[in-house]
């Protein structure tokens, strides 16, 4: 007897907004878990970080005064590291992913309950407003945008 062969599975053709904006939303939590700021603020963050000294750095720091914050990261002190930019990443590279890294040892719990907060609130908002999501899709967003766009 001949075997059936399995339809093969599409992927959707249309683009989801409210998908595009959950996506965003985990973005940002890792985003502020691992930087310091959102996703906007790592792309467009001015490059500050750099190596004050060895742990002796933290009293320069405090005679310095003004923005950031003394980061210990493999015996060396960094200052502007309150913030890390894709600029910091560009020129302090070791340093920066360090401290990204240890970022995201202190604060993995945070993140975590984050993310778990924002998929049980997505699933239980589409399944709720699942009727009002259809009606606008198939009323507004289909006539005015086409069909490869949906909220």
């Amino acid at each position: 007897m001949a075997r059936k062969k399995k339809s093969r599975r599409r992927s959707r053709k249309s683009f989801s907004l409210i998908n595009a904006l959950e996506s965003l939303t985990y973005a940002e939590i890792i985003s502020r878990g691992t930087t310091g700021g959102g996703v906007w603020e790592f792309i467009t963050g001015t490059t500050d970080i750099s190596a004050v000294g060895s742990s002796s750095g933290k009293a320069m720091l405090s005679e310095m005064g003004g923005g950031g914050f003394a980061n210990m990261a493999g015996g060396i002190t960094y200052a502007g590291a309150s913030q890390i930019s894709l600029g910091d990443m560009m020129t302090q590279p070791g340093a920066s992913v360090s401290l990204m890294a240890q970022n995201f040892q202190s604060n993995l719990v945070p993140m975590a309950a984050s993310a778990f907060g924002v998929s049980v609130g997505f699933k239980i908002g589409k399944r709720l407003l699942r009727g009002p999501i259809n009606n606008i899709n198939r009323n507004l967003v289909k006539p005015a945008l086409g069909s490869g766009i949906k909220l």
